[in-house]
């Protein structure tokens, strides 16, 4: 059995401000057997994805009425069931906040979520989108692929870096935490800042990609790159500014 000291100069605790990096899954739809279906199908593609991350859960973008609310129970089962840690709700009315409470989550009606945006359409995503709530750590470390990577292919370098020596195939896609070096040529997917790192990087001997994306913002071959940067030695970073954070692409210099 734990016992306090009586001695107010040595407090057996102690209260301090904390950082915790949590995701933020901003819900589109009521139906949660659609968001079940649709985050299986990202695991079946990136397995591995999700460890155990804390994530709030936003419902501001549905509209719901007073009388209206969700079965948070089923939710919370299914995000727990992807390796997702449910610890908060954000925009719900205050019926819907009640049963929350209820379930154990948190209001974080305050929480400051990023929200990305893109320099050209993507493809329709077949899951519910996820954002950073705030960056991670940044990565350390670094996974070195030796070899070219051929169409179907995907490494995920969790946490890290990730350094490629050959070619990146049209099909073919690479995901980091951190940043993107391609010793070759880039012409499939580069993900880079996968959980929110907004100080992640690409970087490619020959810039030709099928996508880049940075932190959740992305560009795909649809918006062709300039040609100063178009098949030549290029970096992409993100840019913030008073519309948003978007893409910026230059020369990388010999």
């Amino acid at each position: 059995m734990a016992i306090a000291s009586e001695d107010p100069s040595n407090p057996c605790y102690e209260i301090k401000s904390a950082d915790l990096s949590l995701v933020a899954l901003l819900l589109k739809t009521t139906d949660i057997s659609e968001v079940s279906r649709a985050l299986k199908l990202e695991m079946a593609e990136s397995p591995g994805f999700f460890d155990q991350d804390p994530v709030v859960i936003d419902v501001s973008g549905l509209s719901l009425v007073d009388d209206e609310t969700i079965d948070l129970k089923h939710l919370m089962a299914v995000l727990r069931e992807h390796a997702l840690v449910p610890l908060a709700i954000k925009g719900a009315h205050p019926a819907l906040l009640h049963l929350a409470k209820g379930v154990g989550l948190v209001d974080a009606s305050d929480a400051r979520i990023r929200r990305s945006v893109p320099l050209a359409e993507a493809p329709t995503p077949q899951a519910a989108p996820v954002e950073q709530l705030a960056p991670p750590p940044t990565p350390s470390g670094a996974m070195r692929v030796d070899k070219p990577l051929r169409s179907g292919q995907q490494i995920y370098a969790k946490g890290r870096d990730l350094i490629v020596m050959g070619m990146v195939n049209a099909g073919a896609e690479v995901i980091a935490d951190g940043h993107i070096h391609v010793y070759g040529t880039l012409r499939g997917k580069a993900i880079a800042g996968a959980r929110g790192n907004g100080d992640a990087q690409i970087f490619a001997q020959v810039m030709e990609p099928e996508l880049i994306s940075i932190a959740g913002v992305y560009r795909t071959s649809e918006n062709p790159l300039p040609k100063d940067v178009l098949g030549k030695p290029a970096q992409v970073s993100l840019q913030s500014g008073p519309d948003g954070d978007k893409l910026l692409i230059t020369p990388l210099k010999p």
